[in-house]
């Protein structure tokens, strides 16, 4: 496998923000999750559940409610009263309408998808009609007294329920009239105002409510009548959430102790037609409130404040029991948040509002593998920088010689020179520079330190010339064919003279950076790239996607290589190909042409292309029962791949030039003790 001196980082405090509201598209495929931040993602479940998009967040935006219309239109609303439409492509607010109502607590379209509704704090329900560019107020539903906190439509278009406090209201859609009003029953809630608030409510085609509120209830309503059907005590706590699937069968229900709840909708006697609402399945993938769920047609959503994203299949609905069965827990983010200055030892760490400088520990001694060398020089934090204004801090990296510092918000470039002198250390902001034509959305530079690369939309990328503590614009690199989808990766040569461009629909592009000029396009693959790179010696590109494949691709000879087309014939290792997170980084060891370093979130890997590719007979991660071996048997039971696990949860991972490993942890108990304290419960024997 290599030796390496490694530096394990554990100073980087990242701590996910918890999510708020989610909504899942069972056209696309895609889930929406709108975090506390004010951050929008958006995964690609068809794609290994791959965060492809990133809309960075607002101080300024608070976002209570989100959802799509007619599979690729993204709404949110939140306490600023704005209804905003996202731009999927550019990444950022397409535009914003205020709604006129003060905060706005719940966004919800029609079953036909060409109105939305939305609950307004003063008590309104205002119906907007979509256009294609835009959204026009239509009308204001009867207003009430109490601000609605939730909506939904029945099936057919004719009512819309809004849930309050203490009571749900039902409203008809063509005349704007309250119809009915269902109180809530208050008896045996304790507090000085006992309220009951009405978290969610849903309609079934039946006429029947579903509602869940602060009581822990789950109840059943006739929609005509006003009268409620039946009633289930689910928790001990809030019931913070609802949703239902689309054949009416099942609904999941998420609660304030993390805990998410399936009910079915199951036939009272084997052979009768008479069914009835039964608990079926608990679910504890959550340590504090489950604050969002989604329902698609085989696996369960949920989103809490812990900041986990978890889909939990329903076995029942999958045809094949294969790796599609498997859990799925999403904690970290598909990207990297940390960027390294090879040459100078420096870390530059990414949060919303800020960037951390750090210096790497040194050691003066060596030892033997498995050794914990003592440290000489402790790290050190050199820089806290804030952010301009209220948008958040959508990228961010670090020249290789550590000089030059650029940070992207949503609306503006910032550029930062670094001065060394001795022990000192001070920094100086560019001054005013022409910002690129289109807003970044990713940054590399160069090698040599002379360029910054910035990635927008439409394939494109701006190439900024540095010289002196200066910037301005010198090109712009242009896609060969007219592209929507925006830059999503980038990777230079050593040399400086090649750049490829990876956009989020797959396509990969290499530029001559010298000349200005594009040079071929890797055959596109029917998955996203998740990570890309350029070896230092031979100047061929590897690239990892998102279904787990690993190919080689030849630039100077427009072509996979001998090892990429052996890896399409030969095919990857079943235990390869189901890991759960994406290969986030790719470095190569200068040392070792042959060798190909590669991560993701919990398992580092070194790719010997000397060695033959394992099948699937052969045990995948057998590096501990290699070195019990002779040298003999361990030469004739070694592959290609040598994974190591010791090192988890990994953000990030790179070599400096003297050869030594950085690689960036992250440990699931630290993310812990940072987030808020979950609710109390009182446990058996305490």
């Amino acid at each position: 496998m290599g030796e390496f001196t490694v530096h394990r980082v554990r100073f980087f405090d990242y701590v996910p923000s918890g999510v708020r509201c989610i909504s899942y598209s069972e056209q696309t495929g895609r889930l929406a999750v709108a975090r506390n931040d004010g951050s929008v993602e958006v995964y690609n479940f068809p794609a290994n559940y791959y965060q492809e998009k990133v809309i960075p967040g607002d101080e300024k935006r608070s976002t209570e409610s989100i959802c799509w219309v007619s599979g690729d239109r993204l709404f949110s609303v939140g306490l600023n009263g704005e209804i905003i439409e996202y731009d999927l492509e550019r990444l950022c607010v397409k535009y914003s309408v205020n709604g006129f109502g003060g905060p706005l607590w719940s966004i919800v379209p029609s079953p036909c998808g060409s109105q939305l509704a939305v609950g307004c704090d003063d008590g309104s329900v205002k119906l907007f009609t979509i256009t294609p560019e835009h959204i026009v107020f239509e009308k204001s539903l009867d207003r009430q007294k109490e601000r609605i906190l939730c909506l939904a439509w029945h099936p057919s278009g004719s009512h819309i329920v809004a849930g309050s406090i203490n009571m749900i209201k039902v409203f008809s859609v063509s005349s704007g009239r309250l119809l009915q009003v269902l109180k809530m029953d208050r008896r045996g809630l304790v507090g000085r105002k006992r309220e009951c608030i009405v978290w969610g409510v849903s309609v079934l085609s039946c006429g029947e409510i579903v509602s869940v509120d602060s009581s822990g209830k789950l109840q059943f309503w006739n929609l005509e009548m006003g009268t409620l059907i039946r009633s289930y005590t689910a928790a001990t706590s809030d019931i913070l959430c609802i949703a239902v699937s689309q054949k009416e069968d099942s609904l999941v229900v998420g609660t304030a102790q993390g805990s998410v709840l399936q009910f079915q909708h199951l036939a009272l006697q084997a052979g009768k037609d008479e069914k009835q609402w039964v608990a079926t399945k608990p679910f504890q993938h959550h340590s504090r409130d489950v604050r969002a769920v989604a329902h698609s047609s085989t696996s369960l959503i949920s989103g809490g404040l812990d900041g986990n994203i978890v889909a939990r299949p329903l076995l029942e609905r999958i045809k094949v029991k294969s790796y599609e069965a498997a859990l799925r827990k999403i904690t970290f983010p598909h990207r990297h948040l940390v960027s390294c200055a090879q040459a100078s030892r420096l870390l530059l760490f990414q949060f919303p509002d800020h960037l951390e400088l750090w210096r790497l520990g040194q050691t003066d001694q060596s030892g033997k593998d498995g050794d914990i060398l003592p440290v000489k020089h402790e790290q050190e934090l050199l820089l806290q920088l804030k952010r301009k204004g209220s948008e958040s801090i959508r990228c961010s990296c670090i020249s290789r010689c550590g000089s030059w510092l650029s940070y992207t918000t949503a609306s503006r470039l910032f550029l930062h020179r670094l001065h060394y002198d001795n022990n000192n250390f001070s920094i100086s902001k560019v001054p005013k520079f022409a910002q690129p034509p289109s807003a970044a959305l990713h940054l590399k530079f160069s090698p040599d330190s002379k360029r910054l690369y910035v990635g927008a939309e439409r394939g494109c990328v701006h190439i900024m010339d540095l010289s002196k503590g200066t910037c301005q614009h010198s090109h712009t690199l242009q896609p060969p064919s007219a592209s929507s989808h925006p830059v999503h990766l980038l990777a230079a040569s050593s040399d400086g003279s090649l750049l490829a461009v990876a956009s989020s629909n797959s396509q990969v592009d290499i530029y001559d950076v010298k000349d200005q000029k594009y040079m071929c396009s890797v055959p596109q693959y029917n998955s996203p790239t998740t990570a890309i790179s350029i070896h230092p010696s031979t100047n061929n590109l590897v690239i990892a996607y998102a279904d787990q494949q690993v190919l080689e691709f030849s630039i100077s000879q427009n072509k996979y290589t001998d090892w990429g087309r052996n890896v399409l014939q030969h095919g990857l290792h079943r235990d390869w190909l189901e890991r759960d997170t994406p290969i986030m980084g790719i470095a190569f060891n200068p040392s070792r042409s042959k060798d190909i370093l590669m991560h993701d979130n919990y398992m580092f890997c070194v790719i010997d292309k000397s060695l033959p590719l394992p099948d699937d007979k052969t045990v995948l991660v057998n590096q501990r029962t290699l070195k019990q071996l002779s040298v003999n048997a361990r030469m004739s039971h070694a592959h290609a791949f040598k994974i190591t696990r010791k090192y988890q949860p990994l953000l990030f991972m790179d070599l400096l030039d003297n050869g030594e490993l950085v690689l960036v942890e992250r440990t699931l108990s630290d993310i812990q003790a940072q987030l808020p304290p979950p609710m109390k419960q009182k446990k058996f024997g305490t």
